[in-house]
Parts: C-alpha cells; sequence; structure tokens
C-alpha cells in the first residue's frame, strides 16, 4: 500500500457505479493517471466539484502497490484545488470548445499511463491559464497549443524554411505529409498553396510571437487552423471529435 501526491489537470470523468467516477488527470510527475473518486456524484460529496474537467488540482493518491499505475486503479483520497479554470471557461462556448479540443489533444500524446509528460503538462496548464484569462482569441490559443504540442512529440512542422532540402523561406507550398512549407523543387503531389499571412500566422503561434498573431486577419487565422487540423490528423492518424464543434 502507498501514498502520492501530485499536482495534475482533470482530463475527463466517466461514471463507475451510483456515486463513484474514474477521473483521468494528467500529472506532473506521473503523465496520465487514471484513478476512483469514492462517492463524488453525491450532492454532500466534500471534493466532487474539484474534479471536473478544466481544473488544476493536487491529489493525493492511494495505489496497492509500489507504483501509482499499476494493475489495479488508484483512489483519489484528497483533492485540493490550485486553480479552478473550468469555473472561467465553460460560461463560453469558444473557450469551452477550444479548452475541450486541448483536453483531448493532451490526452491522446499521452497514451501511454504512467509515463512522465512534463513539457506536454505544461503546454495543456499555460494554455488553460491563457484561455480563462481571455489574453488571445479562443481559437488562436487552441492552435498555438496544438502546434507545439505537435513539436514537443516530435513532429514540429516547418513554416518558413523547406522541410526537405532546407532552402531557406519563405516557401509557398505546404505539406501535411512532409512536415510543412516545401520550396518548388521539392513540392510533391497534393500539396497546397496557402498565403503568406497564413504561414506567418503559423510561425508566431508556434513560436509565441503574440503581437503577429494578434494582428493576422480572420481569413488568415481560419486558413491556419485548417491546415494546423490537417498536419495534428496526419500525425495522429485520426481526428480529434472536439475539434468539429470549436468556434471559429
Amino acid at each position: 500500500m502507498s501514498l502520492f501526491r501530485d499536482d495534475g489537470v482533470v482530463l475527463r470523468t466517466q461514471k463507475l457505479g451510483e456515486a463513484d467516477r474514474i477521473i483521468t488527470l494528467l500529472t506532473r510527475q506521473h503523465g496520465r493517471v487514471r484513478a476512483v473518486a469514492r462517492g463524488v456524484r453525491r450532492t454532500k460529496s466534500k471534493f466532487g466539484a474539484r474534479l471536473e474537467p478544466f481544473s488544476h488540482v493536487d491529489v493525493q493518491f492511494f495505489s496497492r502497490g509500489e507504483e501509482l499505475v499499476g494493475r489495479h486503479l488508484a483512489l483519489c483520497t484528497q483533492v485540493e484545488t490550485i486553480n479552478p479554470y473550468g469555473s472561467r471557461i465553460v460560461d463560453d462556448y469558444g473557450r469551452y470548445t477550444a479548452a475541450t479540443a486541448m483536453l483531448e489533444t493532451a490526452e491522446r500524446f499521452t497514451e501511454n499511463e504512467g509515463e512522465p509528460a512534463v513539457q506536454q503538462y505544461l503546454l495543456l496548464i499555460g494554455a488553460l491559464r491563457t484561455l480563462a484569462a481571455s489574453e488571445h482569441a479562443a481559437p488562436l490559443v487552441l492552435d498555438a497549443f496544438l502546434l507545439r504540442s505537435l513539436s514537443v512529440n516530435g513532429y514540429s512542422p516547418s513554416f518558413d524554411d523547406c522541410a526537405k532540402c532546407g532552402l531557406p523561406g519563405p516557401n509557398r507550398f505546404f505539406s501535411v505529409q512532409t512536415g510543412g512549407s516545401l520550396c518548388p523543387d521539392c513540392r510533391v503531389p497534393g500539396s497546397v498553396v496557402p498565403s503568406p499571412e497564413t504561414l506567418e500566422l503559423l510561425g508566431a503561434l508556434l513560436s509565441g510571437d503574440w503581437g503577429t498573431a494578434d494582428a493576422a486577419e480572420p481569413r488568415h487565422a481560419r486558413e491556419g487552423s485548417g491546415l494546423v487540423a490537417a498536419y495534428l490528423q496526419w500525425h495522429l492518424e485520426r481526428g480529434l471529435r472536439s475539434l468539429r464543434h470549436v468556434d471559429r
């Protein structure tokens, strides 16, 4: 029998029995973790409201073995709220749908339970904090999060230099299959020709240049979102269900 303590973000919840829930969290030290929260669906539950999606919490787990992730699900025995991001996200459709896509992305990129994914965890915390504070348009925050998640998982796209030969950009052609921007000599079938402003916007989102990103025209932002969604789907091998509901 072991006790573990970690901070994490609630990714989703599932009903279990009459009053319990299975909580999926992305934690700082242990990556993705699933645990049972007893009695949290009862109205008198002490911490049921703290274990809702988007919540940043400090959790104590009780495990039957020496590892947090094993044959049996751990139990959530204590929960303290660090940041209630959900309270500032769920009241706005644009923020809510963008945040839902972020949670699904984080879960998809951390499929091996118990494997630390600190960069992905920190990206999610930063994105939820920015979204909850309404610092930038929700679709831009989502696309920045998706691009950086791809990058930290080894799929960083190029929006300037040629992804195949390295020819300095800007390069007009773009292919999700080959890693981004392409020069005329490396162009492959199926390449698209996005506007230069769209590629500049995507590069700004990836690098964190919010001055450039915030000044982008809506049509370039929409075109960029389409490229990001296609690039993400290619590398995840299937799309995100939540993306279809995002308010662009």
